[in-house]
């Protein structure tokens, strides 16, 4: 049995089809699930897709329940 193999942020990005920062905007402010490996980022891609499944990347809610306005 092969363990599964750590992936770079960029790697994640790419899988996930967003950019490096929503990557790192995720993990500090949805929980994305990450590693720390000394000053890098590192994670397991069935860790991140059972967390995109669970509803982790949904946009965010605000206290009356709709979805927030972007300026474009």
């Amino acid at each position: 049995m092969t363990a599964e193999p750590w992936v770079s942020v960029d790697q994640i990005a790419e899988h996930l089809g967003v950019t490096r920062d929503s990557i790192y905007r995720w993990i500090d402010r949805k929980h994305l699930p990450a590693h720390r490996v000394g000053r890098l980022w590192k994670f397991k891609v069935s860790e991140v897709d059972g967390w995109v499944r669970a509803g982790g990347a949904d946009e965010e809610q605000r206290s009356d329940g709709q979805t927030p306005s972007r300026k474009i």
